[in-house]
């Protein structure tokens, strides 16, 4: 007999549950000591069965990272502290993170910002209530992300909001860690060679990140964060994937880092790339 149920063959759904719970913990989303949501609701949450909740559960409390206090009550047991590496005060260093909607750019600015201590600069977190405003000002719904409307009189604002953000801190030798798609911009040499050098001015270095991620594990980041600028995406998910380009990379030197099912965990990829920077300096 399959140690999988019918609705999850070979366990692909299963092993993708485990991955963003695992991340989502690394990150910090799920914190050391909190409840997590009911079984039913992350099934719903994650479009999985009951039963590939439970059992990725098993899992992650083989790791330590889960405790289950009761059958109904799961306590996330992290054991990581926050800001358990600086390296601000000697080497500052900004991270650019960029990645298509739902490849995790969010958790691994947040692994990163755990390890680092540096601050995290996310695009939307920072922008999305004067994008909003005026989308609607420019007779355009809210959540839009699509049109030409939203891509020629928009976005352009939204990249430059970050970018004086980033160089803020930079003046006053701060590193940061900034996440966007970053889609037009890291395929621009010129544009990349101009933060490159603002940056080493300021005496702080300057790495871009890639995430990577496949098509089914983006799209159960996409269902799970539930944000309506994903709904257009989801309500036409193939016509979607058809568009992007997934084997995208940008046009300089860069780190890639895989967050497919199967990849490493985030934050033993993320220690990786910060020693290999070190090493550098």
């Amino acid at each position: 007999m399959s140690q999988y149920r019918a609705d999850d063959v070979g366990g692909k759904k299963l092993d993708r549950v485990e991955h963003i719970l695992r991340n989502d913990i690394e990150a910090g989303r799920l914190r050391d000591g909190e409840a997590l949501p009911s079984t039913r609701a992350l099934a719903e949450q994650m479009g999985v069965s009951v039963w590939t909740i439970n059992k990725a559960m098993e899992q992650l409390a083989e790791e330590g990272l889960v405790e289950n206090v009761s059958r109904s009550r799961r306590i996330v047991r992290s054991g990581i502290t926050p800001q358990a590496v600086n390296r601000e005060a000697d080497r500052p260093h900004t991270f650019l993170i960029g990645g298509y909607a739902g490849s995790g750019k969010s958790e691994l600015a947040r692994v990163l910002s755990r390890l680092t201590g540096s601050a995290i600069v996310d695009k939307d977190t920072i922008t999305r209530p004067v994008v909003e405003r005026l989308l609607e000002e420019l007779g355009r719904p809210p959540h839009d992300r699509e049109s030409e409307t939203y891509l020629e009189h928009v976005r352009p604002h939204e990249y430059e909001a970050l970018l004086s953000t980033i160089q803020e801190n930079a003046d006053v030798r701060r590193g940061v860690i900034a996440s966007a798609p970053f889609i037009r911009e890291f395929r621009d040499s010129a544009w990349i060679d101009r933060i490159s050098t603002s940056l080493r001015s300021a005496g702080v270095g300057l790495t871009l990140v890639w995430v990577q991620c496949d098509a089914d594990t983006m799209r159960t980041y996409l269902k799970r964060r539930g944000a309506a600028r994903d709904s257009g995406k989801l309500a036409s998910w193939e016509d979607y994937i058809a568009a992007i380009d997934l084997d995208y990379r940008p046009a300089a030197r860069h780190v890639v880092i895989e967050n497919s099912t199967s990849s490493e965990p985030l934050q033993s990829q993320a220690t990786k790339m910060l020693a290999a920077i070190g090493g550098e300096a």
